[in-house]
């Protein structure tokens, strides 16, 4: 039986978004080569060991961090929250929860102030902040426009042995479902929860963890991720997309995948839907359903589904990686017998192979 993480007695913090990813990097000049060069991210500022980017639309100091390190892997995925008095209420939160903390009023990293990291029941590294320095919107900078422009943040999403375990937890936290993927037996294979008014802020994949899935912007239109893909293979580094372009059947959005220098997934992504009402429904997913990850059923490759970056603690050190005993969503889909279908029950079925899947 699942082990459930207790619910505090004080309240969560007010969530707003998911606001930037801290990246370890162990090359920061290839690093700053692929997300300025290539994908376009703007520069806020720069060093020798650290690169503050940011999206299109954004006001706040930044979205991504690249920080040069030995190790590649994930210091921190940060939230916004409504006010200053929320990060009081979020290290309130996780002190009765048990789990490390850290405060610091001048901020982590620069852009940033009063903050607190927690090292949170998952494993994962999060941040809580709400003062930030504001910067120039570049919504109106068509000179600086580019045919792939990323425009927003839009997720993350991290690897966990117990998803049913992490669900109950964010959902204490605050977020909200709107889908999720399961089998006739139960099982919980992924979850996508929000706390703005689209499908997900950050979702729960099943796997070995703490890991860090990927982190994910957003382009205005599919066609700018078209030309992102024209962009790489023009460069010749097209073995660097590990998947797509394609639309999602969860979430409906139209997607890419790709890996940095350091192998970190970065997932463009665009025209999901909105999920703001209260009653806003959940939608579940058969794990057998191979349109679920890919609506025109193509194959989803071996290394989506196994590969993913480390997280660490609060010491810059890397969380141990604990095996998922449930099983695999790859494995239950893909093989002699991962037999998956297109059609419903009741009409006649188009089925693939494992091994096309």
């Amino acid at each position: 039986m699942t082990d459930f993480i207790p619910t505090p007695t004080v309240p969560a913090p007010d969530i707003v978004r998911c606001a930037y990813m801290e990246l370890v990097v162990t090359d920061l000049s290839k690093s700053r080569e692929f997300y300025v060069d290539v994908l376009g991210l703007h520069v806020t500022e720069e060093d020798e060991n650290t690169i503050y980017l940011r999206s299109l639309e954004e006001f706040i100091h930044h979205n991504l961090v690249l920080r040069k390190g030995p190790v590649a892997a994930v210091a921190v995925a940060a939230f916004r929250v409504k006010s200053t008095a929320e990060v009081d209420a979020a290290e309130a939160y996780y002190k009765e929860l048990g789990c490390r903390t850290e405060r610091r009023r001048d901020g982590f990293v620069k852009g940033i102030g009063d903050a607190v990291r927690v090292e949170d029941p998952l494993g994962f590294p999060y941040e809580f902040f709400f003062e930030t320095e504001h910067v120039e919107r570049l919504t109106q900078r068509y000179d600086l426009y580019t045919a792939g422009e990323l425009v927003r943040l839009d997720h993350f999403n991290q690897v966990t042995p117990d998803v049913p375990r992490g669900r109950k937890y964010l959902e204490d936290l605050g977020f909200r479902v709107s889908e999720d993927i399961k089998d006739s037996d139960g099982v919980s294979y992924a979850v996508w929860m929000h706390r703005k008014q689209t499908v997900h802020d950050t979702a729960l994949t099943g796997g070995d963890g703490p890991r860090m899935h990927h982190l994910a912007f957003a382009t205005h239109e599919k066609h700018n991720i078209i030309q992102i893909c024209d962009k790489m293979g023009a460069l010749r580094i097209s073995d660097r997309i590990e998947r797509g372009p394609g639309r999602h059947g969860v979430s409906n959005a139209f997607y890419l995948y790709i890996l940095d220098p350091d192998d970190h997934r970065v997932e463009i992504y665009t025209q999901d839907y909105y999920t703001g009402d209260p009653d806003n429904p959940v939608v579940t997913w058969d794990v057998h359903d191979n349109q679920r990850r890919d609506w025109w059923g193509n194959p989803v490759v071996p290394s989506w589904y196994t590969e993913a970056s480390l997280v660490l603690d609060l010491d810059g050190n890397p969380q141990p990686v604990i095996k998922r005993t449930d099983s695999s969503e790859m494995a239950v889909t893909v093989g002699a017998d991962g037999f998956s279908y297109t059609r419903e029950p009741g009409e006649e079925r188009g089925f693939k192979m494992g091994n096309q899947l």
